[in-house]
């Protein structure tokens, strides 16, 4: 117990974000309008940051190969939400490139930008930039050090360095990863960590938890965070919020047996378990793809049995893998800023500019 003169510091709050991969059911275009939209209804709500997914090629997957293009329109049409990538999968690109991207989108965006990062991309997509997949620990190294150092005003191969300077990104990066040894190198860096909001489960314990899994990686991170560093652990969940719970399981069962459907035609990871088919029962589809659905009272409960949850800064939720239809993600978005993230600790920063819809309307019936 601190004695009477201690100093008793109270818990940071946590910040919100909205994560999208760019997956509304419409043509690319129309995709892009949409969650520009989407971020900047969770702008006007009070959300602290706004996350976009970088994928090649798979549209079914993700829909966006371009984020830093993508925000800088977004950054055009917001004010004060965070930006950020979750993530640039930079195997796949030319480190000194995203380093200029990066700082001219962050002096437009006045400073918004955070950088996620990781090894990321399906195994196929390598092949269209000339790599081997095997290789993408070790092209993610090293493209992270050139990364680093043109951020800090190193000397490039031939003397050149980078303009313009961008020595405060050097502190807006994130390292997305499944694994301890992730977390590790994640905080030997001093960067921030991002968890997914579903993993593979290994092939020894198919049933264990998503916070079984990810908790360990927090303890990683901690353990190796340099002294005097503020941990930033960014942990993402999917989760689809609705006005009525039959309204949010009748969309979430055509969303994640659509998911369940592309999962099974993939082989499982050398080591993890297979993911469960498109007919198995709802719930269990729910539980397997590690998603939070129902009225606002139900993800609150599932959300803190999360003990995961506990430990993070950032808060960032996607409605994927339900992916509802464009209005219905605001309506969640709407009662998440309103009714979930204050449960879970979020406190807003900035007075709300949109006032939320009372509710959405719900089908007369259930077709025959």
């Amino acid at each position: 117990m601190p004695s009477p003169s201690s100093p008793i510091h109270p818990p940071t709050p946590k910040r919100l974000g909205f994560f999208s991969r760019l997956l509304d059911d419409a043509p690319a275009g129309e995709r892009y309008r949409l969650v520009a939209e989407q971020i900047a209804h969770a702008e006007a709500l009070g959300f602290d940051s706004a996350w976009v997914a970088q994928h090649h090629f798979h549209e079914h997957e993700g829909g966006l190969p371009s984020p830093l293009v993508f925000l800088a329109h977004v950054a055009a049409r917001t004010h004060r939400i965070r930006l950020g990538t979750g993530i640039i999968t930079l195997p796949l690109e030319n480190a000194v490139r995203v380093a200029e991207d990066a700082i001219v989108l962050d002096l437009l965006a006045g400073g918004r930008l955070d950088v996620g990062v990781g090894t990321g991309g399906t195994p196929e997509s390598f092949a269209a930039f000339g790599h081997d997949s095997e290789d993408r620990s070790a092209l993610f190294a090293r493209q992270l050090a050139v990364l680093r150092n043109a951020w800090a005003g190193q000397p490039l191969p031939g003397g050149d360095m980078l303009y313009p300077a961008a020595q405060q990104l050097l502190g807006r990066i994130w390292q997305a990863t499944f694994s301890v040894a992730g977390g590790t190198r994640a905080g030997l860096a001093g960067d921030g960590l991002m968890l997914s909001r579903t993993q593979p489960r290994p092939g020894d314990a198919p049933d264990a938890s998503l916070s079984a899994l990810q908790n360990p990686i927090i303890d990683a991170y901690l353990a190796a965070l340099p002294a005097g560093t503020t941990p930033r652990i960014v942990g993402s969940r999917s989760l689809f919020v609705a006005d009525s719970r039959k309204e949010a399981l009748r969309l979430a069962d055509t969303g994640l047996r659509r998911a369940a459907a592309r999962f099974a035609a993939l082989a499982a990871a050398p080591g993890s378990a297979p993911r469960l088919g498109p007919d198995a029962p709802l719930e269990q589809l729910i539980t397997a793809y590690d998603g939070h659905v129902g009225t606002p009272e139900d993800v609150i409960a599932s959300l803190r049995a999360d003990t995961t949850l506990e430990r993070v800064t950032d808060l960032v939720f996607q409605a994927h893998s339900i992916d509802p239809p464009h209005a219905a993600i605001l309506r969640s978005i709407e009662l998440t800023a309103t009714e979930v993230a204050p449960a879970l600790g979020w406190v807003p920063r900035h007075a709300p500019t949109a006032t939320p819809r009372t509710a959405l309307p719900q089908p007369a019936s259930e077709p025959a």
